[in-house]
């Protein structure tokens, strides 16, 4: 969980930066769930999560002056009225599509430097953004009260 996860959203985001900072601009964003913030799985998998939402918000302060955002894509969401969202039924997502939506959002986005330090719901992006699943459906963004 740490080499595939926050591991290789360290070496991703520390190599793409390099091209981002000469452009002044630019779009990182690292996934996660809410195993960060509740116990869900196990503890590798929590403390992994914990670290990516982490390095994506101390990276957000140092690329910010160079136009660059990053930010946290949280996958949850929810259309049966389960917490659990993906991770419990993730045959009902157009996963990766509507992930992918919601990174293709905020990147199209002139103003997209205001999300950066934050971890975004991926569902919430979409009624921002005004986008669905794959399906022509809205999933529900779920909170953490809610998993």
């Amino acid at each position: 969980m740490f080499s595939a996860g926050v591991r290789a959203h360290y070496h991703a985001s520390q190599l793409a930066a390099k091209f981002m900072i000469v452009s002044q601009r630019g779009l990182i964003v690292n996934i996660s769930f809410w195993a960060a913030q509740k116990h869900i799985a196990n503890v590798a998998y929590g403390v992994s999560k914990a670290a990516t939402d982490k390095m994506t918000a101390d990276m957000a302060v140092e690329l910010r002056p160079h136009g660059v955002t990053a930010l946290v894509s949280r996958i949850g969401e929810d259309r049966e009225g389960h917490g659990g969202g993906s991770l419990a039924r993730p045959h009902q997502f157009g996963i990766p599509e509507f992930i992918g939506r919601a990174v293709a959002a905020p990147a199209a986005d002139p103003d997209v430097l205001r999300h950066t330090g934050t971890v975004l719901v991926a569902a919430s992006v979409a009624v921002e953004y005004g986008f669905t699943d794959i399906d022509g459906k809205a999933p529900r963004p779920l909170t953490l009260a809610d998993v």
